[in-house]
């Protein structure tokens, strides 16, 4: 997950994008034989995106941005909200306020910060308004993340700072903006009527191929039909909530990320699953090609995720679509004072077909937190019930 602390690799191979892929592959491989011969999908994505030094979050390639990467090493290979368009955190300062109010705390954490963009405009958000908190706290995985960060956010240094673990107990708001995508997933695939997990091992050469085994997994919900099917299932998601729940005392948090509540996860037509990788602003479906240098992902089941922070004692304040979410904030309001880029990007944020409605926000929070508060953000079109 991004999460998590990780190492810097030797000099001679951090972030230089010709030795990646043979490092990370040589560790991969090895984890295969010591497992004999067998690796589980979500520990080989674990590898792939976290290995220190090697994995894609953990080295100094090029990742967030407008402009697709290119041969000379520049550019990057997606683009989040916060890199469209500033009206993304500056709406969404307007929330955490409203939630730090509410809820009677004056910190907020960030899991995931990436590029370092979100906290800047939230802060810039909130120091407008009057409502610096007196604590932002980033939760995020590496080195050369964590050096843009810092130079990004030099103005807010006195109040920013970076923690590689939650404290035993913390309150807060909590913001994750494409960060549950991230995390590790187990495949299954059912193949002739029958489940399985799929899992990575090496073939006559040394060369990473899928395999297959038996396996009594299950998703969460029975999908109908004897057609083959791949899908996801996404316990290391669902134990990052709990553990959340277990440190955490007062607060809300906000989840921003593309996917589906479980009946559309889970329908039988969505055959082939979500998983995906991104490069140069270019997706494909091989997550075994290019280690270390691409993004894999897939899309949250947010069901499990609600259903998770129910069963750990948190609430659930909201669910609903990001573009309803930023109108009920006041993202309109921001947007009068922008320039004609500005709304342009704007609309992407909001627009069903673009990231309007396949992104959706989830609100939880721990049950002691405002429990006869709504977030502004649900005030219209709430989804919960949906979940």
């Amino acid at each position: 997950m991004k999460t998590e602390a990780l190492g810097q690799a030797p000099d001679d191979i951090a972030g230089e994008p010709a030795s990646v892929p043979s490092a990370l592959l040589a560790r991969v491989s090895g984890a295969v034989r010591a497992s004999g011969g067998w690796l589980p999908f979500d520990r080989f994505m674990a590898m792939a995106l976290y290995e220190p030094g090697l994995g894609y979050y953990a080295n100094a390639t090029p990742k967030f941005g407008r402009m697709p990467s290119g041969s000379d090493g520049r550019g990057s290979d997606f683009v989040t909200a916060p890199e469209l368009t500033p009206l993304f955190g500056h709406t969404l300062a307007r929330q955490v306020a409203e939630a730090l109010e509410a809820t009677g705390t004056d910190e907020v954490w960030e899991f995931g910060a990436g590029s370092g963009a979100l906290a800047l405009q939230v802060l810039d958000g909130l120091q407008a308004i009057g409502r610096t908190p007196r604590q932002y706290t980033i939760v995020d995985l590496s080195g050369s993340l964590r050096e843009r960060q810092q130079a990004t956010l030099a103005r807010h240094a006195a109040c920013v700072r970076w923690a590689d673990r939650l404290p035993e107990a913390f309150d807060g708001v909590l913001l994750g903006n494409e960060v549950l995508d991230a995390m590790p997933v187990q495949l299954l695939a059912r193949r002739g009527g029958l489940w399985h997990e799929r899992g990575v091992s090496l073939d006559a050469v040394g060369g990473l191929i899928w395999v297959d085994k038996p396996t009594d997994l299950r998703p969460p919900l029975e999908v109908d039909g004897t057609h083959d099917y791949l899908t996801e299932i996404h316990p290391q998601a669902e134990a990052f909530i709990r553990t959340l729940a277990d440190h955490w005392q007062h607060g809300a948090g906000f989840f921003i990320d593309y996917g589906f509540p479980e009946a559309e996860y889970y329908h039988p037509q969505r055959h082939m699953g979500t998983l995906t990788c991104h490069r140069g602003h270019r997706r494909d479906d091989d997550p075994l090609a290019d280690l270390g240098l691409k993004d894999i992902t897939a899309h949250v089941n947010f069901t499990g995720i609600a259903l998770t922070a129910q069963s750990s004692g948190l609430s659930v304040l909201g669910y609903t679509s990001q573009g309803r979410f930023l109108l009920n904030v006041g993202l309109l309001d921001l947007a009068k004072e922008a320039g004609p880029r500005e709304n342009a990007m704007m609309q992407k944020l909001v627009n069903e077909h673009e990231m309007g409605e396949l992104f959706k926000v989830l609100a939880i929070g721990p049950d002691a937190s405002g429990r006869e508060w709504l977030p502004s953000g649900f005030a219209v079109g709430d989804r919960s019930h949906r979940l």
